[in-house]
């Protein structure tokens, strides 16, 4: 479905988008710094991703409410809470788990993990905290990459052009870690293009968050691998990869392999399936009626005059009013004619 034309034009879409990237540099700093003040070392980077996260929401409802006069600009980013949206959230987990999976099994298969765990009590409840942080960092990567800023850059691009420029600009700044390669950039490209395509399939970022929260957390929670380099994600479970570069990705992770890679890239259809009912719903385009007053009997009937001819006129019947009277019976004589004649008088 084309995204509707926007208020004030393609310019002022552009434009909006324009400010909608530079808030989210200037927010994340300030998220940043808000964080170093409110909570300590250990809480810190659960405390920025959240201050991140409210900023965001914040910021760009506002951003809806003055410059596009949304009514509900929470929902409009992308967070409605419409029936089945669980669900929605619920199918993009699932999503993310298997490919997970899909990725891990070639691990275990060509080398393997050298697992550890822990058994201590406080371990398990770090284990939720660590939970939580990737949920909001997925949400936060959602309403950064596919909300306010992505849905202005499609009035003015399209679809295709907006999923391949905030691929690109999403790819930009994960290169910026250390350690990231080429084969990291192609991974954070494709990744980009599946959660795009969920967001314009559904025009929801549930599924896509789901999706997102289910690919990172499964990884660095339930295998202890890493994630951009950063080993330390789970304090339950520590895994140690064993196997060619090309699988393991190294220090880096999976998502520096090129099997990570090919299970992206075949995400995407899955994707693409799994959301055909979603797409009818929420793409289907809604007849919005104009507001003008149609005689549809005087355009039926000025159609068929046009095919058929004008039709003649029909000649009024006679209409009985009075009933019929008939005179008394007669004789016979009556009905004879009267030849004779009178005489003179």
């Amino acid at each position: 479905m084309s995204p509707a034309a926007p208020i004030g034009g393609r310019t002022r879409a552009y434009l909006e988008f324009i400010a909608a990237v530079i808030f989210y540099f200037l927010v994340r700093s300030l998220a940043r710094h808000s964080a170093f003040t409110l909570a300590n070392e250990t809480w810190l980077p659960l405390a920025e991703q959240a201050m991140l996260l409210l900023f965001l929401l914040v910021g760009f409802a506002a951003f809806g409410r003055l410059f596009d006069r949304q009514r509900n600009p929470i929902s409009e980013q992308g967070l409605p809470l419409r029936p089945g949206w669980p669900s929605e959230a619920g199918l993009g987990m699932a999503v993310g788990w298997g490919a997970a999976i899909a990725c891990v099994l070639p691990l275990t298969l060509f080398g393997g993990i050298a697992i550890v765990l822990s058994t201590q009590r406080s371990a398990w409840g770090w284990f939720f905290a660590d939970a939580v942080f990737f949920a909001v960092t997925a949400m936060v990567e959602e309403v950064a990459f596919r909300g306010y800023g992505f849905q202005r850059f499609l009035q003015v691009v399209g679809p295709v052009g907006a999923t391949l420029g905030y691929a690109a600009f999403y790819a930009g700044l994960l290169a910026l870690l250390p350690g990231s390669s080429k084969v990291s950039i192609a991974v954070s490209v494709t990744f980009s293009l599946l959660l795009s395509t969920a967001y314009l399939r559904t025009r929801a970022l549930w599924l896509s968050w789901g999706l997102n929260f289910a690919w990172k957390a499964s990884r660095a929670l339930i295998f202890g691998l890493a994630l951009g380099g950063v080993s330390s994600h789970s304090s339950v479970v520590e895994g140690d990869p064993m196997g060619p570069f090309w699988i393991t990705g190294g220090g880096y992770g999976l998502d520096g392999s090129w099997i990570t890679f090919f299970v992206l890239l075949v995400a995407i259809p899955v994707v693409y399936r799994v959301t055909r009912d979603l797409d009818f719903r929420y793409n289907a385009p809604v007849i919005v009626p104009a507001g003008v007053a149609v005689d549809l009997d005087a355009a039926a009937r000025r159609q068929h005059e046009a095919a058929m001819g004008p039709a003649e006129p029909i000649s009024p019947s006679l209409v009985q009013i009075l009933p019929v009277t008939t005179s008394p019976a007669s004789n016979g004589m009556d009905n004879v004619p009267n030849t004779k004649q009178d005489g003179p008088r």
